[in-house]
């Protein structure tokens, strides 16, 4: 079963915004068995919407279509996919009443535009949109579906969660897909592939290995697909066990759709551990990962953003002498922020970083992406010094990663 994702939109087209819709997407159809095989963003032309629905339809079982369905004159999606199956559009007062009741909770005036969101194609199948404006359609022409979505993304998830992954699973015979994904740390993706390459070629032909790179980190995903269950998920539990001994160094978990920090969170919440950040070079960027966790303030308390040398004395109390005598990036200066922090924010751990981002170096003597990363537990401080290279967005990010990874590594022993 092959699908194709359209999004719709000159905002993506020119670097406004980023497409996150087709990414989430792609992963919940995966979950039930349907495969992506391509994805495109287009303008907000008719022309080329029409174009590309054409195209589609000669490809792919399932078309999913996001964008170009709000209340202004720009948004040409409804209307352009109304012409493509020659069709009209219709009033459905249902979706006017679901509009105007929305509005009035909010006390949002409701004019013309809005009523004429209600209208709809005929041969559409309308899904109800309970956080929005814009309804879905569901179209089943020429044995193709063709799904059309609002492009907002929280309205996006919640018609393929309640509407459309329900009627694609009704409608279809899929297959089954299991995914098993190893989690690795300090080893390159080509060093990784030299260990197991025997492994891998060793691999039945229903198994496909992909390697999944990252600053620091590289996820190694076994996919088996198939109709039978039981077997599937058999070969690839004995397959990851074989892999995960002969990644044994390198090997820190299992990721699901989990994050590093989401790991760390799950492993703090269990030990009713917490943990706080000292950053300079990052700006809070390693904070800001953490709390992208729902429910991180249970283990989370703060972070000191420390960017100049001054407030890493005032705030954290590192020496003055220390930072004249080995300057703001250095061994010694990382272990006195974490320490500093530690007290401060009174955590059972600590991150603290400082380096040289780039693209130049401020009143210090090393080079551009040289940073030192800080881990304290209780009275024990790690500190471990990194050479990233450049350009600035690469050193902050590995930096933030091999910051996770450290700290995770550290909770694991304690």
């Amino acid at each position: 079963m092959n699908a194709e994702i359209i999004t719709i939109g000159d905002e993506i087209l020119i670097g406004q915004i980023v497409d996150t819709n087709s990414q989430w997407i792609a992963q919940e159809l995966n979950k039930i068995g349907v495969s992506v095989h391509q994805i495109s963003s287009i303008q907000d032309n008719k022309e080329h919407i029409l174009e590309a629905l054409k195209e589609a339809e000669g490809r792919a079982d399932i078309v999913i279509i996001t964008g170009g369905l709000g209340p202004t004159k720009d948004d040409i999606t409804k209307t352009t996919i109304a012409e493509y199956f020659n069709d009209t559009l219709e009033l459905k007062q249902e979706i006017v009443e679901h509009i105007q009741e929305l509005f009035s909770k909010y006390n949002i005036p409701f004019g013309e535009l809005n009523r004429q969101q209600g209208l709809l194609p005929t041969k559409a199948t309308w899904l109800h949109n309970r956080l929005g404006t814009a309804p879905g359609m569901w179209f089943y022409e020429n044995n193709t579906v063709f799904v059309s979505l609002p492009g907002v993304p929280y309205e996006m998830k919640g018609l393929i969660k309640d509407e459309v992954l329900p009627k694609i699973q009704e409608q279809f015979h899929l297959p089954y897909i299991f995914h098993k994904t190893l989690l690795t740390y300090g080893m390159g993706e080509s060093s990784i592939a030299e260990r197991i390459e025997k492994w891998e070629d060793d691999l039945p032909g229903f198994i496909k290995l992909a390697y999944l790179p990252s600053f620091g980190s590289v996820r190694l995903r076994l996919t088996a697909k198939g109709q039978d269950k039981e077997p599937l998920e058999t070969a690839i539990n004995t397959k990851t066990e074989e892999l995960k001994k002969l990644l044994s160094d390198i090997f820190v978990g299992y990721d699901g759709s989990e994050s590093l920090e989401k790991q760390i969170g799950d492993l703090l919440k269990f030990k009713k551990k917490t943990i706080g950040t000292a950053e300079s070079l990052t700006g809070g960027k390693i904070a800001s990962t953490i709390v992208s966790v729902p429910g991180a303030s249970s283990y989370f308390k703060g972070s000191l953003v420390t960017y100049t040398a001054e407030l890493k004395t005032q705030l954290l109390g590192v020496s003055s002498k220390t930072i004249e005598e080995h300057t703001v990036v250095s061994k010694e200066v990382a272990e006195e922020m974490v320490k500093g922090a530690i007290e401060k924010l009174k955590t059972d751990y600590a991150i603290a970083v400082t380096g040289n981002a780039g693209p130049t170096t401020d009143n210090n003597n090393k080079d551009v992406g040289v940073v030192y990363i800080a881990i304290a537990y209780k009275n024990e401080v790690e500190v471990h010094e990194f050479n990233f290279g450049q350009p600035r967005e690469k050193v902050i990010n590995r930096t933030i990663n091999k910051a996770l990874e450290l700290v995770q590594k550290i909770i694991l022993k304690n």
